[in-house]
């Protein structure tokens, strides 16, 4: 297993409504991060500059960022896009993080 970490960028004014979203994540959402080796997966929001940390586990080889092609995912992506910066394809805006200290 692999531990990575990435920042998004959530638009002004809706964090309730991101959390309300993800308090109610689909269910097939959260079988296909398990099928594709994605597990203790959190995200975090710096409420000053509306950026979301996220951290999550994946199996060796495995990412969620390698699940755009997927139609759950395409689906959740569009109905993210109206409160994050996204890309064309719908896909958040995701900037990998570089491991500067860990302590377990």
């Amino acid at each position: 297993m692999q531990r990575i970490a990435f920042k998004m960028k959530l638009m002004a004014g809706c964090q309730e409504e991101y959390k309300r979203r993800h308090d109610t994540i689909w269910p097939e959402l959260v079988n296909l991060l398990k099928e594709n080796g994605v597990s203790d997966y959190s995200i975090f929001l710096d409420e000053e500059t509306n950026t979301l940390f996220a951290i999550q586990q994946q199996a060796a080889g495995q990412s969620s960022q390698d699940l755009g092609s997927n139609p759950i995912m395409q689906r959740w992506w569009a109905y993210m896009a109206d409160i994050m910066e996204t890309r064309a394809d719908n896909s958040p805006v995701s900037i990998p993080l570089t491991t500067v200290f860990y302590m377990e």
